[in-house]
């Protein structure tokens, strides 16, 4: 099989697993302990409205034909509406107005470890047994074992001790930089002129942001993103130095080296891109921690995203938003792993043939 035939199979697959999802979804509403009804109408519904509400919201049909107007609903971005929460309003609706504070918080999460897990990971392999290397290996070691609710508490006690120039650090987090108002809260995202909804996916241009409010929405969701990201970061440190000392030290590096090629070109052309192999899933997963480190983050940092609502339609029954909600995140992670297989395919010319 070739490389890019392995890939479409791949893409293939994916269909079957949106189904089965799809069908859990519709098992966790239909059958699971939660009464949609009840959940709606509450403790003091009137006689008869149970009923009533049973037959608008067709529960009262069979069970397959549910699951066929279930389907094509989801099929077609007919999420449903929230029942609870916000009563009336569409899940595509709560996901556009509710998105763009997670995207941003994601954004930063991912592209941190990107910037900082990888270089350091690199450098620790190209410099092992050294003080670096230590200290690179170390700090990852210890920034792993912090569960992220108790950094994000702790991170936030520290950043408001500096106010008015307090606590043990010299510094005022509020004023260092761009001025912001608090270290907890939902982002504006108001630095682009045309809106942040009304360009979401499309790269804004230079000239049409308010570079100043940008910097202060950047501040203002670092904390957080260092917070999500930080498990990764680690991750990405330790399998980066280890995927570089197996690569550096192999046959086809010494080959290199006897040929007469420049160490430069060595470990950018050769041990880098081989070394990236092992941490393309890494960075994949980043999406997953994303999804479910998202809810503890926002909930601590109070930021009114995708996550926090999650949490508020689990925990107050909103059974359609939360079955809404947890598709979209299936749709973003099959849209990973499929990246990912492109990636694989691209870096690893191995991928696709039977040996």
């Amino acid at each position: 099989m070739s490389r890019w035939g392995y890939f479409f199979k791949r893409l293939l697959l994916s269909i079957p697993v949106l189904f089965l999802v799809m069908t859990f979804i519709f098992v966790m509403l239909r059958m699971g302990p939660i009464d949609p009804v009840s959940a709606i109408l509450g403790p003091n519904r009137q006689p008869g409205a149970a009923e009533a509400l049973r037959r608008q919201m067709g529960l009262n049909d069979p069970l397959w034909r549910q699951y066929i107007d279930f389907i094509a609903s989801f099929l077609t971005g007919d999420l449903g509406q929230s029942e609870v929460i916000r009563q009336g309003q569409e899940v595509t609706e709560i996901i556009a107005q509710s998105g763009p504070p997670t995207l941003w918080l994601g954004f930063w999460a991912i592209l941190l470890p990107i910037f900082i897990g990888i270089p350091l990971g690199l450098y620790a392999g190209l410099n092992p047994n050294t003080k670096g290397d230590y200290t690179a290996s170390i700090s990852a070691i210890l920034w792993q074992a912090m569960p992220n609710f108790w950094l994000s508490i702790m991170l936030i006690f520290a950043l408001r001790q500096t106010h008015n120039g307090g606590g043990p650090f010299g510094f005022d987090w509020y004023t260092l930089g761009p001025d912001i108002s608090s270290v907890a809260g939902t982002p504006d995202l108001d630095f682009y002129s045309t809106g942040w909804t009304e360009i979401l996916g499309v790269i804004p241009s230079p000239l049409t942001i308010d570079w100043g409010a940008f910097a202060a929405e950047v501040k203002f969701i670092l904390p957080a993103a260092i917070v999500l990201g930080s498990a990764s970061m680690a991750v990405e440190t330790r399998i980066g130095r280890t995927a570089v000392l197996e690569n550096i030290n192999s046959n086809y590096v010494e080959t290199a080296r006897a040929k007469g090629l420049t160490e430069r070109v060595i470990i950018w052309k050769h041990v880098f891109r081989n070394a990236l192999i092992p941490l393309v899933p890494v960075i994949m997963n980043e999406a997953y921690i994303l999804i479910g480190g998202s809810v503890i983050i926002e909930y601590i940092f109070n930021i009114n995203g995708l996550g926090s609502i999650f949490f508020d339609a689990m925990t107050e029954g909103d059974l359609n938003l939360a079955g809404g909600l947890l598709f979209f995140y299936t749709v973003i992670i099959i849209g990973m792993n499929v990246l990912q297989d492109l990636l694989y395919t691209i870096i690893d010319p191995r991928v696709g043939y039977e040996q």
